[in-house]
């Protein structure tokens, strides 16, 4: 009789408990973790040109479980998807023309109806793509462009056409009030927008920018002249196998740091203006989730809570000072590693290549679960979701439910990019089973 009556006491301080909570706004809806798919501008252009299209398959994202939907409407050009007059719009892509409606706004409405949230996504440092020769670095503004160091000398970025994004000088300050200028229209445009993400943050690679602006900034920054530019930064040097490598000048050091305090500045400043012109936006990023080798695009996604110095030979004292998870509302990184265990990964002891690095990387950092790891390290209690790279997994879509399900146990939440892949590939059936098995599915 007295164990039960203590159950029964038990029982009503959880109900009373859980009333509590309740009233805080939780609920066992707000337990789920997010899941976003994203919708990238180019590749889908033709597809998503119909409000029936945008209809179909929110709904069956919706179906799927996923929460937000992440709809891309700057692309790499630099035009835009949205009526503004301080960008020109997107009409065609690849000889497919759009037919005039609000494509932004269906996609809010239509999605909110579903109780998905809308984040708009925009590729900040880039204008141009240099596979087209196309974009604001192309038409009207060539002096954005950044100035990148190559094995060869120095050159414009438009002139390396293997790589398709036309970066810009994250320093040219035209170029910064231009951007602000479009996310703050967007923001005005659009209030029923759930919020903002922001890609391509960044500098190119080690190799950007090294203008003479960056140079006259830079030399005021540490206050003395750079003797030898950019040796006295780096010198690109081969190694045995005639590959080039970065041998670390007298100023590299504080050259990160610098380029890191200047993406942290910016982040700083667009949170606040986009903030001002709407409060309740959320101010969102995405990157990548390599940080052993992120530094070489002047990124630090890290808590300011966490000293790199300690485990990184190229990051100062000063370096964490730069970290901007602070800043951010929903962060989103690319776990884009076909190694999910970590076991996996030191069976296959591979090396990883991004696309923003200027060497080969290893470690466990490079497999999914072996990344979650680190990141929640490095972000102390800033959440993070684990993004996924569909079209790695075309051979083995096995895998892309076990990444699914992987990033939903491991990290605080999911990205998937992007659509156009599941879509192509008729990989429904693989997302819906990492889904259930990632517990984001009932």
């Amino acid at each position: 009789m007295k164990k039960i009556a203590i159950t029964f006491l038990s029982g009503l301080l959880l109900i009373a408990f859980g009333a509590c909570k309740a009233s805080k706004g939780e609920t066992s809806e707000t337990k789920t973790k997010p899941a976003l798919m994203w919708f990238d501008a180019e590749a889908n252009f033709e597809r998503f040109s119909h409000p029936d299209s945008i209809d179909f398959y929110l709904n069956k994202i919706k179906a799927l479980g996923f929460t937000h939907a992440v709809v891309d409407v700057r692309p790499i050009t630099g035009e835009v998807l949205f009526d503004t007059e301080y960008a020109p719009k997107m009409h065609e892509w690849q000889g497919a023309e759009r037919p005039d409606f609000d494509y932004l706004g269906h996609f809010i409405q239509k999605a909110h109806e579903l109780g998905i949230e809308v984040h708009a996504s925009l590729n900040v440092f880039v204008a141009g793509h240099n596979y087209f020769d196309r974009g604001l670095i192309y038409s009207s503004h060539p002096e954005w462009a950044s100035v990148v160091y190559t094995p060869k000398g120095l050159t414009s970025i438009t002139n390396q056409k293997e790589k398709y994004s036309a970066m810009v000088n994250p320093v040219n300050e035209e170029f910064q009030v231009h951007i602000l200028n479009v996310l703050k229209d967007l923001v005005k445009r659009y209030p029923n927008l759930d919020g903002l993400m922001l890609d391509r943050v960044r500098y190119d690679g080690i190799s950007a920018d090294f203008s003479e602006l960056s140079r006259q900034k830079f030399e005021n920054y540490i206050g003395q002249k750079v003797e030898k530019f950019p040796e006295d930064i780096f010198e690109w040097k081969q190694d045995a196998n005639s590959k080039y490598y970065p041998a670390r000048g007298k100023h590299f050091l504080k050259w990160i740091e610098w380029r890191t305090k200047n993406i942290y500045d910016f982040m700083a400043r667009a949170r606040k203006e986009v903030k001002a012109v709407n409060p309740k936006i959320s101010f969102g990023t995405y990157t990548g989730a390599w940080y052993p080798s992120y530094y070489e695009v002047g990124v630090n996604f890290a808590s300011n809570q966490y000293d790199p110095s300690k485990d990184f030979d190229w990051a100062t004292p000063e370096y964490k000072n730069f970290g901007y998870a602070e800043l951010i509302d929903l962060y989103t990184t690319g776990n884009y590693y076909t190694d999910i265990t970590i076991e996996e990964y030191k069976n296959n002891n591979r090396s990883i290549w991004n696309e923003t690095d200027s060497q080969a990387q290893s470690g466990i950092w490079y497999c999914v679960e072996g990344s979650c790891q680190k990141l929640h390290e490095i972000m102390k209690e800033n959440k993070f979701m684990g993004g996924i790279l569909v079209n790695q997994f075309y051979d083995n879509p096995e895998k892309l439910s076990k990444t699914i399900e992987m990033n939903l146990k491991a990290s605080d939440g999911l990205m998937v990019f992007d659509i156009v892949h599941i879509i192509d590939k008729g990989l429904w059936k693989e997302v819906e089973s990492g889904m259930r098995a990632g517990q984001a599915l009932k």
